[in-house]
């Protein structure tokens, strides 16, 4: 499977969990999906904020901004619903609540989450 096929599912994917998220009573909007090596340097290299190895950097993670009751959720628990619901689309996905970073969603790529 190439990176392209990699990431045209993790859109699909992406789009299911706005539509489950959407049924479920909750907002999202979009955070950091795209982080532009000009600005955060290429895989594999620091520069700006993230990490070095981040998969933002290959279009396979996004950051989701979570709205319950019109109320902006920050907290990890907010989003196990979704975040679990993300981990049962594909074999892939990875849910950032497992590491202290509840509004990622990301596929795994070259080990990285």
């Amino acid at each position: 499977m190439t990176q392209s096929d990699l990431q045209w599912e993790f859109l699909q994917c992406l789009a299911q969990l706005i539509e489950f998220a959407k049924s479920n009573g909750y907002k999202l909007t979009a955070g950091d999906l795209y982080r532009d090596p000009r600005v955060h340097g290429e895989f594999g290299k620091k520069k700006g904020y993230g990490a070095a190895r981040s998969v933002h950097k290959l279009r396979m993670a996004i950051d989701l901004n979570l709205f319950v009751d019109g109320e902006y959720r920050t907290d990890t628990d907010a989003h196990r619903e979704l975040g679990e619901y993300w981990e049962s689309l594909h074999d892939k996905a990875r849910w950032g609540g497992h590491f202290s970073d509840g509004n990622h969603y990301s596929f795994e790529y070259w080990g990285v989450k």
